[in-house]
């Protein structure tokens, strides 16, 4: 392909800053219609981030013969169906993450691409930023000796919306997104851990609701095991005070330690028998732009993604062990 020329179905808010604007910028990459259940909002976005074409239906945008490559931005409950039409009309395919909502969802999905022959990316932006690549560097350069054991946690306070049923988004319905904010957030940490030490090949998982403010889990804790040997555990609370919020990855080697934080974009502290370093890092405006620049490389055949369909799948195998006695699954 010598011009991919994107349309996006589901133009909601994760397309006005971190993604959308990115498919402009990129080479060889052009941003042709949008797609959004409400007509009016559709328009709107269409008009303000100057994209020619706009609809209201998916099947429709994907009709279209401009159209040559897809961005599904809706809920995890239709990442499979759009991405399955797209790849079955000809059309590579970036999903955006969790890749959906279960597992086999993501087996169907891939399914598809290795039938089709038609590329499948999903929006796992991590594996191509500064601080994240830093700290890839420094595990693989052995600075930190032989890697041993991660440990995540991700303590934030409930927010209003969380409080009241009328109030609650589609990320604490588990019939949407499969599960609750673990299902939106720990994805990110596991994918990127994944791109550390390889895949998870046993994991355990415990999972509860404790504050009753939604259905699905909302303190989650898990045992994990990576193909590397490395050893993880993980604690993820969603319903903590304001003063108790945390966000930290270690990785902690034979020779030293690595911390730094998956959503705070505060840098990476590297702690050896020499002291402490602290690195600090500035992202893209658009913090998936290098993600969708390599998705647009490989399209074009000069180079390859890191984020791909069947790395993605992985991180889904693992939230669902972790919550399945909870969900009964």
């Amino acid at each position: 392909m010598e011009k991919i020329k994107w349309g996006i179905i589901g133009c909601g808010d994760v397309t006005e800053l971190k993604s959308g604007p990115a498919f402009g910028k990129v080479e060889h990459s052009h941003l042709v219609a949008v797609m959004r259940r409400n007509a009016e909002k559709a328009a709107d976005y269409a008009a303000r981030h100057g994209v020619p074409k706009w609809y209201a239906d998916g099947n429709d945008l994907i009709a279209d013969l401009e159209v040559n490559a897809v961005y599904v931005a809706t809920p995890p409950d239709t990442h499979a169906s759009y991405a399955i039409a797209a790849m079955r009309a000809g059309k590579p395919v970036y999903v955006e993450k969790p890749m959906a909502r279960t597992y086999r969802e993501c087996q169907e999905m891939i399914a598809v691409s290795e039938e089709t022959g038609i590329p499948l990316f999903v929006a796992y932006y991590r594996r191509t930023l500064p601080a994240f690549l830093k700290v890839k560097d420094l595990v693989e350069t052995g600075i930190i000796g032989k890697p041993l054991t991660v440990n995540i946690r991700l303590h934030k306070a409930y927010g209003q919306r969380d409080q009241f049923p009328e109030k609650q988004t589609w990320h604490t319905n588990p019939k949407i997104s499969g599960g609750g904010h673990f299902y939106d957030l720990a994805s990110h940490q596991f994918d990127y851990l994944d791109f550390l030490f390889g895949p998870v090949i046993e994991v355990q998982g415990i999972a509860q609701n404790l504050a009753g403010y939604y259905q699905p889990e909302d303190t989650v804790s898990a045992i994990f095991t990576f193909e590397t040997g490395v050893t993880g555990t993980g604690s993820w609370c969603f319903v903590v005070a304001k003063e108790a919020e945390e966000d930290t990855i270690e990785i902690t080697g034979t020779k030293g330690k690595i911390i730094f934080s998956c959503f705070q974009h505060v840098g990476v502290k590297l702690i050896t028998d020499e002291g402490t370093t602290n690195f600090g890092f500035e992202n893209p405006e658009n913090i998936s732009h290098f993600l969708i620049q390599q998705v647009v490389g490989e399209l074009c055949v000069e180079g390859k993604c890191v984020s791909t369909g069947s790395s993605a799948a992985r991180t889904n195998w693992v939230l669902g062990e972790v919550v399945k006695k909870y969900y009964g699954r």
